[in-house]
């Protein structure tokens, strides 16, 4: 969705904080949106949203505080489970694939301390794989 057809939707400005000047790549907070919930926006499209902190929760019901196992659990068979690439081995990246091939481009990664989510985000392949957001 472009960053215009989301302010329409939202009925609200949404202003763009800019990480790196000349990049193409910023977020941008939605005062509706639950705290903690921001958008990467590339090139004026919303390409993925993160979850730092907060109580947001996807569909299935994950959030920051669901054990491994919950995530697990909510997304049976979908789950792969990677190191974290700063806290690993303990730490974890549960990557949740989806199963119809329409949705390949994109995924869901659950940022775990090796026991609790701490930070999760969802959106399109490549900008959802990107480590530290917009650098």
């Amino acid at each position: 969705m472009s960053l215009s057809e989301a302010a329409r939707a939202l009925g609200e400005k949404l202003n763009v904080a800019p990480t790196e000047p000349g990049s193409g790549c910023d977020y941008v907070h939605a005062p509706a949106a639950p705290e903690g919930l921001d958008f990467m926006v590339i090139d004026s499209v919303i390409e993925r949203a993160d979850v730092f902190r907060g109580d947001a929760t996807t569909l299935s019901g994950a959030h920051i505080g669901s054990t491994e196992d919950e995530v697990k659990a909510l997304y049976r068979g979908r789950i792969e489970v990677q190191e974290h690439p700063y806290t690993g081995p303990e730490g974890h990246y549960l990557v949740y694939v989806p199963r119809d091939p329409a949705d390949s481009a994109f995924r869901m990664i659950f940022e775990t301390d090796g026991h609790k989510v701490t930070a999760y985000r969802a959106g399109r392949r490549p900008a959802v794989q990107l480590i530290e957001g917009c650098t």
